[in-house]
């Protein structure tokens, strides 16, 4: 590299002033100091974007800073935690100025709108691979878990879905005839952090949908020993992705392409009258096995898959 690693830091990463007070201490030591509050847990949790798997190569440096901490935060929010910090480690081809400013303002963009301090990192040289590590608190014995839906449960998710999976179509040549939202949702998409921390109050399991609910919600059903129903009419979808299923007839593409980052819920049914958030239910959670979808009339497993690594 042709700057060191400690004038990197200082030139792109230390604009922010330490100001949530669960950090006590962020860079400039060996290690960053939390201050965790009584009647409050650690939640930790980390994710890495490597270039040719999590995004093209030339993806605009804005984008992908904003990115990779929003796809950590949506972690958090998953288990109702409140997010307080993050560690950021970098491997970088080269060290290109331009380049740096533009992620780091992405990333610290996203970061002052949850005041979400920088507290550590690392850098290092190689092919393009950038990792967060994030932490938050939720109150102790809260967490919402994977493990904790129940036979009956009404399953909801927040948002729309679909929306990220057509942007990543519409960069692999599929012609939309409104693609802004779309592209929007697939490289700036926003985490639900508010609502993961309205429905602690009332959520049973909760998991974010990176890889597409097929996948995602089967990880709640396997952790809780149950499985579950789906209602393809009540799947929330965009006028664009409709139109795409019209196109092309890949129906399959809300519940599989990932990327989404909203949340699916499941809340026993005396408690829906507690939700605060916009949210849809699609459907409930039961005893038998397996993920199944009604559709047009007719039940069938649901065989589509979510994205996988090393599949």
């Amino acid at each position: 590299m042709s700057d060191s690693e400690f004038g990197l830091i200082q030139r792109y990463f230390t604009s922010q002033l330490i100001h949530n007070p669960v950090n006590r201490l962020g860079i400039g030591d060996d290690c960053a100091l939390l201050s965790i509050p009584v009647g409050y847990e650690l939640a930790v949790t980390t994710d890495t974007m490597v270039e040719g798997v999590h995004f093209f190569a030339g993806t605009d440096p804005y984008q992908l800073g904003h990115k990779l901490l929003a796809v950590n935060l949506s972690d958090l929010a998953a288990m109702g935690a409140k997010p307080v910090s993050v560690t950021l480690a970098l491997t970088l081809p080269e060290v290109d100025g331009l380049w740096l400013a533009a992620f780091s303002k992405g990333l610290l963009s996203l970061a002052k709108q949850f005041s979400v301090d920088l507290i550590g990192g690392d850098t290092t040289s190689g092919p393009l691979t950038l990792t967060i590590q994030a932490l938050g608190i939720v109150p102790e014995k809260r967490a919402m878990c994977r493990s904790a839906a129940k036979v009956g449960d009404l399953i909801f998710v927040t948002g729309l879905l679909g929306e990220a999976g057509l942007g990543l179509k519409i960069e692999n040549g599929y012609e939309c005839c409104s693609p802004e939202k779309a592209l929007k949702r697939f490289h700036l998409p926003m985490p639900r952090v508010k609502e993961g921390l309205a429905i602690i109050n009332y959520a049973n399991a909760c998991i974010d949908l990176s890889d597409g609910i097929a996948s995602d919600l089967k990880h709640i059903l396997d952790k809780s020993n149950v499985g579950a129903m789906l209602r393809w009419d009540k799947m929330p979808l965009s006028k664009e992705v409709n139109e795409y299923i019209e196109m092309t007839g890949d129906w399959g593409l809300p519940l599989s392409m990932g990327d989404d980052y909203e949340l699916c819920f499941t809340i026993s049914p005396g408690k829906v009258d507690l939700i605060d958030i916009a949210c849809t239910q699609v459907g409930v959670v039961e005893a038998e096995a397996g993920l199944r979808i009604h559709r047009f009339g007719v039940t069938e497993e649901l065989k589509v898959k979510g994205f996988e690594h090393f599949s």
